[in-house]
């Protein structure tokens, strides 16, 4: 308008001008653009899977592929802020992943830094956000360089004393209600001859002794292994006392698999949580965002899921079965989705008989005593641990379950963990 009007009016000094501003603001603009979208970047980490304690390096290499300088650039590694704002840290960040620098022509620069693992989780590092401009701050430009690592950080196993490694009496061992299985090495008395009886079951001296054929009679099969049922719904977690009585719930399942896994029973998990990946984007990508917020919300992690999909690790033996369950609850979340009674309901066709059911939970509702009391009708074996610190809620959670023949031990904190199973054991 001003050089319309200049134009009219026949004001060339203020022709002048607006021609001088307009060559300023598309050169701006195009040199903005050339400095963002000629900028590269990779990143390496020397591991995406961790231990408690342990450290990851990130190495970012971000190279100028133009023969034009870039005059500034600020460069920022993304991580998750719940990580990061968490008291204490989750992950704690040793050197520089924000940094402000020049480019000249093909130049290189490496940004190096380091990640503590303080908690077990699933974390995304990265992308690399760019923003750059002109000199005269007219245009601002953004742009993901790479695309996201992530690194999957192992619960805590605590070792479980009060039980012998080499001893084949499994953890909750308790005798079938019914006679599904026989074991043929336990034999528990003689009766005289059945019409069908197989002639493996002939118990040859009684036979010999009393002239009459006997048949050995077996006690039923014990429950070997257990399924663990973890109630991970937010509802049941006292927020004053989180995160501390959740991650006690997780070291507590990681322990028990640990040690089912060298006793060499069959160990499986069911919980209602949410897994990590699910709620992961990966799709929607801006690759040119308006804003710098715009570039986080585009580069971040989905902070809700509505997927009510339990997450179940199918119960058996085998090497690889413990990395399967202590990457699932590595990348565990509380969630509003399935409560005990709905997960029970959805995932029971898939718990084994021949396994304990070993019930994980810190609040209990009297709808969640009535489907492990369901369970423990049906022919379950189950056994819950409840994970309060005062008593009185022990209390209130075990009367419900203990009204239901549910079996109930107290999870105080991490140091009564080691002697939890010492109770199964000596009972």
């Amino acid at each position: 308008m001003l050089l319309l009007l200049a134009l009219v009016l026949g004001l060339g000094l203020l022709a002048y001008a607006m021609y001088a501003l307009l060559a300023v603001l598309i050169v701006s603009r195009l040199l903005a653009r050339s400095w963002a979208e000629n900028l590269t970047a990779t990143r390496e980490c020397n591991r995406f899977s961790a231990d408690i304690g342990d450290t990851v390096a990130v190495v970012l290499s971000v190279r100028n592929s133009s023969a034009l300088p870039v005059a500034w650039v600020l460069l920022e590694d993304l991580l998750p802020r719940d990580a990061l704002g968490a008291q204490p840290p989750k992950l704690t960040v040793l050197g520089k992943r924000l940094q402000l620098a020049m480019f000249g022509s093909r130049a290189r620069k490496t940004l190096y830094y380091q990640l503590r693992c303080n908690n077990r989780g699933y974390y995304q590092i990265g992308p690399l956000v760019l923003e750059t401009g002109d000199l005269f701050g007219l245009h601002r430009r953004w742009r993901l360089l790479t695309e996201p690592h992530f690194v999957l950080v192992y619960p805590k196993t605590v070792a479980l004393e009060g039980y012998d490694i080499a001893s084949r009496r499994p953890i909750g061992e308790v005798r079938m209600t019914h006679r599904l299985y026989e074991d043929p090495t336990r034999i528990a008395g003689v009766r005289p001859y059945q019409t069908g009886d197989p002639m493996n079951r002939i118990h040859w001296r009684a036979t010999a002794r009393t002239g009459l054929l006997h048949s050995k009679l077996y006690e039923p099969s014990s429950v070997a292994g257990a399924t663990l049922l973890v109630d991970f719904h937010r509802d049941s977690y006292d927020p004053e006392h989180e995160p501390y009585r959740s991650e006690l719930a997780v070291t507590a399942a990681a322990s028990l698999a640990n040690a089912l896994y060298h006793l060499g029973q069959q160990i499986g998990l069911v919980t209602n949580g949410r897994d990590a990946a699910d709620r992961i984007r990966q799709e929607g990508w801006d690759p040119d965002p308006r804003t710098r917020k715009d570039a986080q919300r585009a580069a971040g992690m989905l902070e809700k899921s509505d997927r009510l999909q339990p997450v179940v690790v199918e119960t058996r033996r085998g090497p690889e079965q413990l990395m399967r369950i202590l990457e699932a609850l590595a990348r565990l979340e509380l969630t509003d989705g399935l409560t005990v009674a709905g997960l029970i309901d959805e995932t029971s066709s898939r718990i084994p008989r021949d396994a304990t059911v070993i019930a994980l939970v810190c609040g209990v509702s009297t709808e969640t005593a009535l489907a492990l009391g369901g369970l423990r009708r049906r022919g379950f074996a189950v056994t819950a641990i409840v994970n309060a610190y005062h008593v009185h809620e022990f209390e209130q959670a075990a009367g419900p379950l203990m009204a239901e023949g549910i079996e109930v031990r107290h999870l105080v904190d991490e140091a009564g963990l080691v002697d939890l199973c010492r109770q199964y054991v000596l009972r």
